[in-house]
């Protein structure tokens, strides 16, 4: 019976203070808009956006006429660069770059936002004994650096205000 009031008392404790550091679920995106018509170039990120968009409620409508907010995908690059060697010259670190250009308008609008830059960085240990291992390493480092820039992407669409709003 004290072990049961023990878990119990340390269950309610956990809670209490993730409570206390202001923790909280990532929740929905407060978006100004509900649909949004997407072109331009089909980038990496294209399906993680759209399984985002539509997470937070957001249509994704076949034509600029049904839409509320244009978006439009410029480009993306992946860079991978030497961070560090050893005394030998031997690859010791990578650093892995992803960068994702895009801009906005309202339908109503004939200018466009200026283009943004989307940007994501990682780094990683590197050897050449453990070839297969790294490869995979660095694969799933490229997965998360693009769920990272569609969560940076989706802040950045959480900014932006109708017109009448700002």
């Amino acid at each position: 019976m004290q072990s049961i009031v023990r878990r119990i008392s340390v269950v309610f404790l956990l809670a209490l203070a993730l409570s206390a550091c202001g923790y909280q679920l990532r929740g929905v995106a407060d978006l100004s808009f509900k649909n949004l018509y997407i072109q331009g170039a089909p980038l990496s990120i294209s399906k993680d956006l759209k399984k985002s968009l539509k997470t937070n409620g957001i249509q994704i409508v076949d034509s600029a006429e049904q839409a509320e907010l244009l978006l439009e995908l410029l480009s993306e690059a992946n860079e991978k660069r030497i961070l560090s060697l050893s005394g030998t010259g031997v690859v010791r670190e990578y650093e892995l770059n992803y960068r994702a250009s895009f801009r906005t308008r309202a339908p109503a609008s004939p200018t466009w936002s200026a283009p943004q830059t989307v940007q994501t960085r990682r780094s990683f240990s590197y050897n050449d004994t453990d070839l297969l291992g790294k490869g995979d390493e660095e694969a799933m480092l490229n997965l998360d650096m693009h769920k990272d820039a569609v969560r940076e992407l989706m802040r950045r669409l959480t900014a932006i205000k109708p017109a009448a709003e700002q």
